[in-house]
């Protein structure tokens, strides 16, 4: 299921904010892997593992619509698409790096 939102549907709280624009595994997944560069989605699907097309679609057009990645379409034979981060995705960076950072610390913890 997408949920779209517009600024104006966007809650109060920052940290609610965010949770709603990256909260679901699978948009974690697809900024992960697309910070290095672009790729196509038989790369992403293939580099993040146990999700549906159906699934995958529908997280990277909302990604798209909440203008966190780009969609190019390129007009070739078969039609070649690839997605790559925009400014504002590539921002989400150090949120990653932290989570990355904080997951070592509790799996060398366990």
């Amino acid at each position: 299921m997408t949920v779209q939102t517009s600024k104006k549907e966007l809650p109060a709280c920052p940290v609610e904010t965010t949770l709603t624009l990256i909260g679901d595994k699978w948009k974690v997944l697809i900024l992960r892997d697309l910070m290095p560069g672009k790729k196509r989605f038989g790369e992403l699907k293939k580099s993040i593992g146990n999700v549906s097309q159906k699934v995958l679609t529908a997280q990277l057009r909302d990604m798209e619509n909440s203008g966190l990645l780009t969609r190019t379409v390129y007009a070739e034979v078969p039609p070649r698409v690839e997605y790559s981060l925009t400014e504002l995705g590539k921002s989400l960076k150090p949120i990653l790096d932290a989570m990355w950072n904080w997951g070592e610390e509790y799996k060398r913890a366990q």
